[in-house]
C-alpha cells in the first residue's frame, strides 16, 4: 500500500509538472556557462573562510570547553555566559557586528574579509564546538587519567597528553558535522560587501539570479557546488560515527 502511494505521488508530480519551465529554469546550460568562469574562486573562497572559522572555533572552543571544566568558579561563569550567548543569537547578528558595529564601535578597521568570516562564524562556531569538546573530555574513562596519575604525571601534562587527545578522538563526528555547518554558514558573509574576487559561493549565485537571464538555474548551480564539499564530510563524519560514536551540535 505505502509503495502504491509512492508511486501514484511520483507520477501525479510527472504529470502536473511543466517540464519544459524546469529544464529552462533550473537547468539552463547557458546561464550554467556564463558562471563557470566564477566558480572556481568562489569555491576556493568558500573553502578558504570555513577553514579559517574553524581554526578560530576549535582554538577558542578549546580554551572554553577547559574554562568550563575548570575548578575556578569565575572560568565556569564567563565560559558559560559566552557560550550561551553566542548559542543563543543568529549567526548573521555576528557577522553584521563584524562587518560594520565593531570596527564603528572599536575605531579599527578589519580589511581580510578572511579575518572577518573567520573571527564573526569562527566566534559563534566556538560555542558549539567548546560544548562538544566538553562533552568528549568528560567522556574519558577516570581510570585512564588514575593510570596517568599513578605514573607520576602532573594534572596539567594528565590533560595535555591523556585526556584531550582521546577527548578529540571521540568527538572527531560532531566536529566533521560542525565544518559542514560552517561549510553553509559562509553563505553570510556576503552581507559585509564583498569584491568580485572574494565572492564566496552564495554570492555568485545571488548575483545571477538577480540578472535578466540568470533564471533558477544559478541556485542549481551554487547548491551542486556546496554539495561538492558538504557530501565528502558527510560521509568522513558517517565513517567516523560508525568507528568512534556519533554526535551533533548539543
Amino acid at each position: 500500500m505505502q509503495y502504491a502511494a509512492l508511486v501514484a505521488a511520483v507520477v501525479v508530480v510527472a504529470v502536473a509538472t511543466d517540464w519544459t519551465r524546469v529544464g529552462t529554469q533550473l537547468f539552463n546550460p547557458a546561464v550554467a556557462a556564463d558562471m563557470a568562469a566564477s566558480l572556481p574562486v568562489a569555491l576556493k573562497n568558500t573553502v578558504v573562510y570555513t577553514l579559517a572559522a574553524f581554526a578560530i572555533g576549535l582554538s577558542l572552543g578549546t580554551v572554553l570547553a577547559l574554562m568550563r571544566l575548570s575548578s575556578v568558579g569565575p572560568y565556569r561563569w564567563i565560559a558559560t555566559l559566552y557560550i550561551e550567548f553566542f548559542r543563543g543569537i543568529p549567526a548573521l547578528l555576528v557577522v553584521i557586528a563584524f562587518g560594520y558595529a565593531v570596527p564603528i564601535a572599536l575605531g579599527v578597521r578589519i580589511e581580510s574579509v578572511i579575518a572577518k568570516a573567520g573571527l564573526a562564524l569562527g566566534m559563534v562556531s566556538a560555542a558549539y564546538i567548546a560544548e562538544t569538546l566538553r562533552a568528549g573530555i568528560q567522556a574519558v574513562p577516570k581510570g585512564q587519567v588514575e593510570a596517568a596519575r599513578s605514573l607520576g604525571m602532573s594534572p596539567t601534562r594528565t590533560l595535555v597528553q591523556v585526556v584531550i587527545p582521546q577527548a578529540f578522538r571521540i568527538v572527531l563526528p560532531p566536529m566533521t558535522n560542525e565544518l559542514i555547518l560552517l561549510t553553509k554558514d559562509t553563505s553570510l558573509i556576503s552581507v559585509v560587501g564583498l569584491l568580485p574576487t572574494q565572492f564566496d559561493l552564495t554570492k555568485v549565485g545571488r548575483d545571477m539570479l538577480n540578472s535578466a537571464t540568470g533564471g533558477l538555474t544559478a541556485l542549481f548551480v551554487v547548491g551542486a557546488c556546496y554539495l561538492v564539499i558538504t557530501i565528502p564530510l558527510g560521509l568522513v563524519a558517517r565513517w567516523l560515527e560508525r568507528r568512534t560514536g556519533g554526535g551533533s551540535r548539543p
